[in-house]
């Protein structure tokens, strides 16, 4: 039996969660998310107790596999809801540096033009300094994925401390190439 499988999800006060055939749904004060649940496994609501229980039909591979895993989704999907997730972004480098406009973030990374990118839909993007991104949204994946792509424009350079990164990453430093004068 999964360890993580069979842990129940405890939905926190003013979550509200919808079963459907092949979706599980749970709307709160942060937004809406659903998680699709694949063939074998079923997920059932405790009304009275306020959780959601994840169970597999088979103990078969692939039904064992899936088991953990829709259960995280799920915990996730409730946590997201409920209390949001978020990423910040720091850049680094001389002139670097991020603006908003309305629903575009436009990035100075020492390209001859400024990366625009558009905001997905159920995200919130702020810049409390023109060097830190804060992203906040209600899904895991999506505020991952944005910040993941955002990071990929200008990864952190570990020669010239430059780019992109997330905050308390730490990029070790290496030297460059020691000059060495030639004996004859």
């Amino acid at each position: 039996m999964s360890r993580i499988g069979k842990q129940p999800v405890v939905v926190p006060a003013g979550v509200k969660v919808n079963l459907v055939a092949e979706c599980v749904s749970a709307e709160g004060p942060k937004g809406k998310v659903s998680v699709p649940v694949p063939q074998g496994i079923t997920v059932k609501y405790d009304q009275d107790a306020k959780q959601i229980i994840v169970e597999r039909q088979t103990d078969s591979r692939e039904h064992r596999s899936l088991h953990g895993t829709i259960r995280s989704l799920v915990s996730n999907m409730v946590t997201g809801v409920s209390e949001g997730f978020a990423r910040r972004l720091e850049i680094h480098g001389l002139g670097y540096n991020a603006k908003l406009d309305g629903r575009t973030l436009e990035l100075n990374l020492g390209f001859s033009d400024p990366v625009r990118m558009e905001i997905p839909e159920g995200l919130d993007v702020e810049l409390p300094n023109p060097t830190v991104v804060h992203i906040t949204g209600a899904d895991k994946h999506l505020v991952g994925h944005f910040a993941a792509t955002i990071r990929k424009k200008r990864p952190p350079n570990p020669y010239k401390d430059k780019g992109i990164r997330y905050e308390r990453e730490e990029v070790r430093r290496k030297a460059g190439k020691a000059f060495v004068g030639h004996e004859l």
